[in-house]
């Protein structure tokens, strides 16, 4: 007969995870605390230090929330840059703000300010900025009958400007090509009353126009004529040297050695010249040649083939400054696109 376990003396089944618990003093754990600082360190001389506990707070009252918000209270005002420059912060109440209408009145106030007085000759065509400037020392401009010989000065709006007596306006930008014919003077007014480049546009150009560069009487081809007096200085400076190509007719065969020296050197009565390059038009014939040149001299093909001999019968320029007379006959003129236009003010061309 099975015997009855006494249940009442099995021990209860302590947990797996369950320690035993330990008894705590708080009053032994802060006695031998004390205790375990409560030595001295000695230094060099010898004298007693008595060791800091670092479990000793400092006293004091320190709230991490009023610190934090005295600091953003500091920083509404101001800030400090990379420099250690105070500057206004973004929520400072005393930073003005931006207004639309702002904006459009400092506009408004820059377009009454005007115009430098350079500029605006410049823009009549008359001449660049800088050869304004020295126009202006001079005193050869006034502004409301007054001499003014200030650089700097701002034409505002109604104010008559007056060059050498005349009267100038600021026009808007007009640049034409003309392909130039012959027996017509590259020139604004000739004293001789002979027919100019502008007679051709009388009537249908009202801006104030000037031809950059010369022809001569007897050339042809391609002109540009414009009221943008920089760009005409840009073009017409011996420093910018633009390359210029001319299809010459001579009164007899150039011969292969003439035509080797003229791209070495041909002695002129102002200095040295030679030719880019040269090419026989028709081989055929050898009195018709392609020459490209730089230089900007006056008449300076022409004289080039008079001093090996050799008379020019028709010169006519085909191309300049990346402008060529392509679909326009003797005496016709046409407005450059804006493709052109960008392209002489940004000089991308040969």
């Amino acid at each position: 007969m099975l015997k009855k376990k006494n249940l009442n003396k099995i021990s209860p089944i302590k947990k797996r995870d369950e320690e035993p618990k330990k008894k705590f003093s708080k009053k032994t754990a802060s006695s031998s605390h004390e205790k375990a600082y409560e030595s001295t360190r000695t230094n060099r001389s010898g004298k007693l230090i008595p060791t800091k506990n670092p479990l000793d707070k400092p006293k004091g009252n320190f709230s991490k929330k009023s610190e934090t918000a005295s600091y953003k209270k500091d920083d509404e005002n101001t800030r400090k840059n990379r420099f250690d420059k105070f500057i206004p912060s973004k929520n400072s109440p005393d930073k003005p703000k931006q207004n639309f209408a702002d904006k459009k009145s400092g506009s408004k106030k820059k377009e009454q300010e005007g115009v430098r007085l350079n500029k605006y000759i410049a823009s009549s065509g008359i001449c660049s900025r800088r050869e304004a400037d020295e126009q202006i020392k001079l005193g050869l401009v006034t502004i409301n009958g007054k001499i003014i010989i200030e650089l700097g000065t701002r034409v505002l709006p109604g104010d008559v400007v007056k060059y050498d007596q005349s009267v100038i306006k600021d026009e808007k930008k007009v640049y034409i090509l003309l392909n130039k014919p012959k027996d017509v003077i590259t020139s604004a007014i000739d004293e001789s009353n002979r027919m100019t480049v502008l007679d051709l546009l009388k009537g249908k150009v009202k801006a104030r126009v000037y031809p950059v560069g010369r022809l001569d009487k007897n050339t042809t081809g391609v002109l540009l004529i414009t009221n943008d007096g920089d760009l005409t200085k840009q073009l017409t400076h011996p420093k910018h040297n633009k390359k210029k190509i001319y299809h010459v007719v001579l009164d007899k065969n150039l011969l292969p050695s003439d035509m080797a020296q003229l791209t070495e050197n041909v002695e002129l009565e102002d200095g040295p010249m030679f030719f880019d390059s040269i090419s026989y038009v028709n081989p055929a014939t050898k009195s018709e040649v392609g020459v490209e040149i730089h230089s900007g001299k006056n008449r300076v093909v022409r004289r080039m083939f008079e001093a090996l001999g050799y008379r020019v019968l028709k010169l006519d320029r085909v191309y300049f400054a990346g402008l060529t007379k392509k679909n326009l006959r003797r005496g016709q003129w046409r407005f450059l696109t804006e493709k052109e236009i960008a392209t002489l003010k940004m000089g991308s061309y040969q």
